[in-house]
């Protein structure tokens, strides 16, 4: 069984995503090892600010286009520039767009594997991934024990990734996404 694989850019720079960037590498890690993947650019979705309107039918078309991917997918994985030691905005918005997953059978992100990566401007983004592994786990999500906190010197001029360790870490983060987003889907397709 080939696993589904989201990642999630939560970068909203037009050009020269760093952060994009790293989701690419991971991405090809979890095709490497077997996934079936598909990037989602929120600058591409240009979703609306999350508030919890009783008539979720009102939302724009964008944000069923995340909810129903994010519901395809068997693992996430989330990637986020770090801004002011935390998420991006867009990151924290379409995490809360998940809400409309609450009456879903299992509801949110049970069941999911996530894995986060933080790209930081600077040299730390722990932070960063800390505020979404609280939201994750809110969301009822099993996240990997290990994330890939990429600082800013670890990138050439050009925005390419030019440290080979955190390359050959994103890769293994993408790798054990795959891996353990198999098991889930196998333990519900079976109900083991």
């Amino acid at each position: 069984m080939s696993p589904k694989i989201l990642g999630i850019n939560g970068s909203l720079r037009r050009t020269g995503s760093r952060t994009l960037h790293a989701l690419e590498i991971a991405l090809r890690g979890a095709a490497d090892a077997g996934a079936q993947t598909e990037l989602l650019d929120l600058k591409q979705l240009d979703l609306p600010f999350y508030d919890d309107r009783p008539d979720v039918q009102s939302y724009p078309p964008s944000v069923f286009a995340l909810v129903e991917r994010v519901r395809w997918a068997d693992g996430l994985i989330l990637a986020s520039p770090v801004y002011h030691g935390t998420l991006s905005g867009a990151m924290k918005n379409a995490l809360d767009f998940l809400e409309l997953l609450s009456n879903d059978q299992p509801p949110w992100l049970e069941n999911k594997v996530v894995g986060l990566i933080s790209v930081a401007g600077g040299n730390s983004g722990i932070n960063t991934i800390n505020s979404m592994l609280h939201t994750c786990r809110a969301l009822r999500a099993w996240v990997l024990p290990a994330s890939v906190v990429i600082p800013g010197t670890a990138f050439a001029d050009d925005g390419h990734l030019q440290d080979p360790n955190i390359r050959a870490r994103l890769a293994k983060l993408g790798s054990e996404i795959a891996k353990y987003a198999r098991l889930f889907a196998e333990e519900r397709r079976t109900g083991r």
